[in-house]
């Protein structure tokens, strides 16, 4: 039986999903932590078939509005992922002339010994939370775009959402941001509703 592609249960569907770093720890302050996310998202973008709608990075978490090409699913993506992002940024932290190196490694790895994890040091939380989202609900669709791209003005960062840089609203206002975003019409998602 082939599996339906709005069920929730299916690894290429839509889904939002959050990257949360271990203790919450603002590992995501400095540029070069920055630019390890960014650079990775086009990687699996342009590698990977990848496809990012929406997406927001704060000092310690990574929203996503995502959708994994067929063979790749959800799991694999983010199993993929975390471990690439982990290892470049453990990798920065020790080249980087960072004051909190070393409180920053003891956290990571004092995590992975609490949860008894072969790694020495975990960057990532392990839980995401996928969300499936369904396209056939465009006032969803919006609300996960407004609550992912509103993340930096309800911590009072910016006034208004595509002053963010790290984070797709730019895209959605029409300025180009560092990750390659596939824009949703939402116009077209509610008049094709409206057809039906």
């Amino acid at each position: 039986m082939k599996e339906d592609i709005n069920s929730a249960t299916n690894q290429q569907a839509c889904h939002y999903i959050t990257f949360n770093t271990v203790d919450w720890i603002d590992v995501f302050v400095k540029p070069i932590y920055k630019q390890i996310i960014t650079q990775t998202l086009n990687e699996f973008i342009t590698h990977k078939g990848l496809t990012v709608y929406a997406w927001c990075l704060m000092s310690n978490h990574l929203h996503l509005l995502l959708q994994a090409k067929d063979g790749t699913g959800l799991f694999m993506v983010e199993r993929d992922f975390k471990k690439i992002t982990a290892t470049r940024i453990l990798e920065a932290i020790e080249l980087e002339p960072e004051l909190r190196r070393e409180w920053m490694l003891w956290r990571f790895e004092n995590f992975t010994q609490n949860l008894k994890k072969i790694e020495k040091y975990q960057v990532w939380q392990s839980c995401s939370n996928p969300e499936f989202v369904d396209f056939k609900q465009p006032f969803k669709v919006r609300e996960h775009l407004s609550y992912i791209h509103e993340n930096p003005v309800r911590d009072k960062i910016v006034f208004l959402p595509e002053e963010y840089v790290y984070s797709s609203a730019g895209d959605y206002a029409g300025r180009k941001g560092p990750v390659q975003v596939k824009l949703i019409d939402m116009e077209g998602l509610i008049r094709g509703l409206i057809k039906r």
